[in-house]
């Protein structure tokens, strides 16, 4: 090739080289923000990029997601919202983290927010009504405080003989107040005693567990916190021969006695189908929160097993996932 001919295509890539970095800089950007770590929620995540995909946007081609992790430090929520704004991200999504979602709504009045949370939105803050949100911020719950009594229901259940029904409450959730009042009411309603129980850190949880007492039952209360410290959560209550209800069925695979709560992968690819509309155009203000409404009841039967629990039948029957 001669040596005009050379340059021209050297001019020409030099020419289109900007043109293709501010096409790559112009994909829009999905800020991810959560209280926990990615290790807990690979398959949750797997659910969220499956609705992107099927909404027409996949990560690397035409979306960029920008991962904010506070590593179950919720003192570095405000920091990591903030960064997000300040990247003016197109939307901050968080699931299952209502301490996130809290930091985001804080941070700003501006970016569109798509949360996932189990507790009241309207109380909390991040939208006006549920049928119209009316700011920056949209998603779905999946009634964290309303489910208190069922869940305290089944549990008593399958363990009769407990006279004491205790929750352990991570103390700095937005719920935490109604959650303990949930369960107070709903043990007098069974006719059992309840014990309110703390902690955040891993010391404060095996603190907790030395303090309950005997003939107990326990219901792990929903926290990003305890979601990444579900097996050990599991470890505990089998130590200590409690038999224990979780919020959601990884804690049940992973050794928990039973859990009752939405399918949170669903959930998760459905708030990317969501955050998929808030990328081609719709305002949060204009999307009506949505409600779970198919729960499913999980149990290890293992479990059960190693601590002397006779499964009824009824319970056997209800059950979507059963752990042999």
């Amino acid at each position: 090739m001669h040596r005009r001919g050379v340059a021209r295509l050297l001019g020409a890539a030099v020419a289109l080289g900007p043109i293709a970095v501010r096409a790559q800089q112009s994909l829009p950007v999905v800020g991810f923000f959560h209280s926990g770590s990615p290790e807990q929620n690979v398959k949750r995540l797997a659910a969220f990029r499956k609705g992107l995909a099927a909404a027409g946007f996949v990560e690397g081609k035409n979306v960029t997601i920008d991962f904010r992790w506070a590593g179950g430090q919720n003192a570095k929520l405000p920091e990591l919202a903030a960064d997000l704004v300040a990247k003016r991200v197109a939307v901050i999504v968080t699931l299952s983290s209502t301490p996130a979602a809290v930091a985001a709504k804080a941070a700003t009045n501006a970016v569109p927010i798509y949360f996932l949370i189990a507790d009241p939105p309207v109380q909390l803050g991040l939208v006006a009504s549920m049928n119209r949100p009316g700011g920056n911020a949209s998603g779905i719950i999946t009634l964290n405080v309303e489910l208190v009594p069922k869940r305290l229901e089944l549990l008593r259940e399958i363990a009769p003989q407990a006279a004491v029904l205790a929750v352990l409450i991570n103390p700095n959730h937005p719920s935490a107040k109604a959650v303990a009042e949930a369960v107070q009411a709903g043990a007098k309603a069974l006719g059992a005693e309840s014990q309110i129980l703390q902690a955040v850190t891993d010391e404060e949880i095996e603190a907790a567990y030395s303090a309950i007492k005997p003939a107990t039952a326990l219901l792990v209360a929903t926290d990003p916190s305890f979601f990444v410290r579900r097996a050990k959560l599991a470890a505990l209550s089998l130590k200590g021969a409690v038999p224990t209800m979780f919020d959601n069925a990884e804690a049940v695979a992973a050794g928990g006695l039973l859990s009752y709560g939405a399918n949170v992968e669903s959930l998760w690819e459905r708030a990317g189908l969501n955050v998929a509309r808030i990328l081609k155009g719709e305002k949060p203000a204009d999307l009506p929160v949505e409600q779970a409404t198919n729960f499913s009841l999980a149990i290890n039967l293992k479990t059960a097993k190693a601590l002397g629990l006779q499964v009824p039948p009824k319970l056997l029957a209800m059950a979507d996932d059963v752990i042999e």
